[in-house]
Formats: structure tokens, sequence, C-alpha cells
């Protein structure tokens, strides 16, 4: 069971040091941000992007956190077509929280790299771990792939897809 102890409802935690309870924080890296703005013709896009504008919607209404960083801006930045970028960059606006890329992470995410993540999956990575977000998620396939041979390495950080994870939340 993937949130164990959460008995309230599937859009919230506990604190057990607190007992307070808390909105989940996820992090939408840049590929998931761009799925409702792909091609929706082949099936999986479209399920992605659905989920996606789900999740979204989530955090519109406050039930979940979306924290984002500066290097997801900065990756967006890089957006060749112009509408599209601006598009995301009004997206990214809407993050609860954005995380200054710090020495710490810059730290981290070299020794992500070392681990086969590229350099914007490992600062957004290590982004992501600073806060100890509850759920990492992308629909980078092989971003999963060597989150999942490294999971030990990850200090508790879950790395899914949208569309996985929502299954998993949505079913509680």
């Amino acid at each position: 069971m993937l949130w164990r102890g959460w008995g309230w409802s599937e859009s919230k935690r506990r604190d057990d040091q607190n007992g307070i309870i808390k909105a989940m924080k996820i992090y939408l890296d840049t590929c998931c941000l761009n799925r409702p703005f792909d091609d929706q013709r082949q099936p999986r896009i479209r399920l992605e992007a659905e989920a996606v504008t789900l999740i979204l919607e989530k955090v519109r209404q406050r039930e979940w956190n979306w924290v984002g960083s500066e290097v997801l801006i900065y990756e967006i930045e890089q957006t060749v077509n112009t509408e599209r970028k601006e598009r995301l960059l009004l997206l990214a606006l809407e993050a609860n929280q954005t995380i200054e890329i710090s020495e710490k992470i810059m730290e981290r995410a070299e020794a992500l790299s070392s681990l086969g993540f590229g350099e914007y999956d490992a600062l957004h990575l290590a982004s992501a771990e600073s806060v100890k977000v509850d759920v990492f998620l992308t629909t980078d396939d092989p971003l999963q792939t060597i989150a999942n041979r490294n999971k030990k390495r990850l200090s508790s950080l879950i790395v899914n897809n949208p569309v996985k994870w929502l299954e998993e939340v949505l079913k509680k």
C-alpha cells in the first residue's frame, strides 16, 4: 500500500510528529506539464494529459499542494514554441511553492547525475527531495526506469507516472 497511515482522505496526509493533517505535496516535472499540450491522438498521451489535468484541478481546489522549482521554470523557458511556452509559464505560476536552487540541491543533483539521471532530471529530483514531496510525477519513461533502479538512493522519494499514481490514490 503506497500511502500507509492516511486514514481520512486520499488528498490529505497525517503529520505524525504534530498530529496535523496536511495536503499532499506533489512535484510535477516538465514532461507532465507539457502533456495537456501534446498531440492527444495517442491513447497513452491522452490518458496522461487527463491525469495531469485532474491533478492540477485538485491543486486548484486546494486539496493537494503542487511544488515546482526554478529548474522547472528554466526548462519551460527553453521551449521553442512561443505559444506553448507562454501557456506553460502561466501554468507554472499556479504552483503552491517554487524551490530555489541552492548549493545543497546542486550537490545532490550531481550525485543523482552519477546514477544516470540527466542534468535537468537530477535537478528536479533534488529539488523535490529537498522539501520532502510525497510523490514526484513524470511521464518520462527513462527517468522512471532509472528511479526504479535506484529506489534506495532516492531518500524515500516516490517517482511515478501520473496515471498509475492517480489509480493508486483514488482507489482509497
